[in-house]
C-alpha cells in the first residue's frame, strides 16, 4: 500500500502563484496530492498589466504531471476578486482547507524619493491582497463551524525578513510585510474557534523581486545545492498548510535553502516604573540607562 500523501484531498488556494515562490508552492501542494486554485493577474514587476497568463501554465503543469488544479485571474486586492477566489475553490472542487497568501510586488524608492502612488500600490497587493482573501475564507469557515462542520483549515502568510527587521530602500514593502505579521496574530487568536491556523513565513529566494533587489547573493551557483531556489521554501508551506500542522498557530518561521528558523517577536526587555510622572529630563535619562542594559537591535538590511 502506497504511503497517503501529505495534502491528498485537501483543496489550497495560492495566490501570486504564477511564478516564483508561489509557482513553486502550487506545485508542491499538487505532488502532495492537493486540488489547487493557481491565482496570478499577470502583472509585471511594478505590478503594470502583463501580456501573459501566467497562472495558466503552472496549472497546465500541474494537470500535465496527472493534479488538478484550475486558474483564477482576478484582483485579491478587490473584494470582488477575493470573493471569486474563494467562490472558484467552493464551486470546483466544494470546499476549501488552505489559503497560502503569496502574491505580490515591488515599487523600490528610498522615503525621500517615494511617491504616495508608489506607497499605496505595494501597501494595497501585499497587506490588502492578505486581508481580503484571509476575510472571505474565514467568512467560509465560520460558517461551516456553525453549521456543526467544523473545519481543519490552514492560512499560510508571507512576510518578509523586510518586515521584521527593515530595508532600506524598501520602506512601502517593510511596512506592509510587517503589517502582515500582525495580520498573522490577530487572526489565529481570532479564527482558532472556527478550526483555523493561522502562521506566516519570512522566505528569503530567487524571484523577480529578488533577483534585482539582491543580485549578488541570489544567483544560482554553477554546481551544487541551490540555496536561493524558490522550491526550497515551499516545503515548509505545505506542512503548515496541511492537517499534520495541527497545533502551530500564529507562528513566523523564517526560512532559505535549508534553514527553517522560528522567529520570535517582540517582547519586554529592561525596564524602569516611577510611579509617578516623569520630567522629560528623567525620562531620557532613564531611557538611555534602560539602552545600555537592552539587546543591540538587529541590522537593517541595506544599512550602511
Amino acid at each position: 500500500m502506497s504511503a497517503r500523501l501529505l495534502c491528498e484531498g485537501r483543496v489550497v488556494i495560492v495566490t501570486g502563484a504564477g511564478r516564483g515562490l508561489g509557482r513553486a508552492h502550487a506545485l508542491a501542494y499538487a505532488a502532495e496530492g492537493a486540488r489547487l486554485v493557481v491565482n496570478d493577474l499577470g502583472v509585471g514587476l511594478d505590478g503594470a498589466p502583463g501580456p501573459d497568463s501566467p497562472a495558466r501554465r503552472v496549472a497546465e503543469e500541474i494537470r500535465a504531471a496527472g493534479g488538478e488544479a484550475v486558474t483564477h485571474g482576478g484582483d485579491i486586492a478587490t473584494t470582488e476578486g477575493a470573493v471569486s477566489l474563494v467562490r472558484t475553490a467552493l464551486e470546483t472542487y466544494g470546499r476549501l482547507d488552505t489559503l497560502v497568501n503569496n502574491a505580490g510586488f515591488l515599487r523600490d524608492r528610498m522615503l525621500v524619493n517615494l511617491d504616495e502612488d508608489d506607497w499605496d500600490a505595494v501597501v494595497r497587493v501585499h497587506l490588502k491582497g492578505h486581508f481580503l482573501p484571509l476575510k472571505h475564507a474565514a467568512e467560509h469557515w465560520r460558517a461551516e463551524a456553525g453549521a456543526g462542520r467544523a473545519p481543519d483549515a490552514r492560512v499560510v502568510n508571507t512576510s518578509s525578513g523586510a518586515g521584521l527587521l527593515g530595508s532600506v530602500g524598501q520602506g512601502n514593502y517593510s511596512a506592509a510585510k510587517a503589517g502582515i505579521v500582525a495580520l498573522t496574530l490577530v487572526a489565529a487568536a481570532e479564527m482558532r474557534r472556527y478550526g483555523v491556523q493561522v502562521n506566516a513565513i519570512a522566505p528569503a529566494a530567487r524571484t523577480r523581486m529578488t533577483e534585482r533587489t539582491f543580485a549578488d547573493t541570489m544567483s544560482a551557483p554553477v554546481s551544487g545545492f541551490d540555496a536561493m531556489d524558490p522550491g526550497n521554501v515551499s516545503p515548509l508551506v505545505v506542512w503548515l498548510g496541511s492537517a499534520a500542522s495541527a497545533g502551530v498557530t500564529g507562528r513566523v518561521f523564517e526560512t532559505e535553502g535549508g534553514r527553517i528558523t522560528v522567529m520570535e517577536g517582540w517582547r519586554p526587555g529592561p525596564g524602569a516604573d516611577k510611579g509617578a510622572r516623569w520630567t522629560p529630563a528623567e525620562a531620557g535619562d532613564t531611557a538611555r540607562k534602560l539602552l545600555t542594559e537592552a539587546e543591540a537591535p538587529g541590522a537593517v538590511y541595506g544599512a550602511r
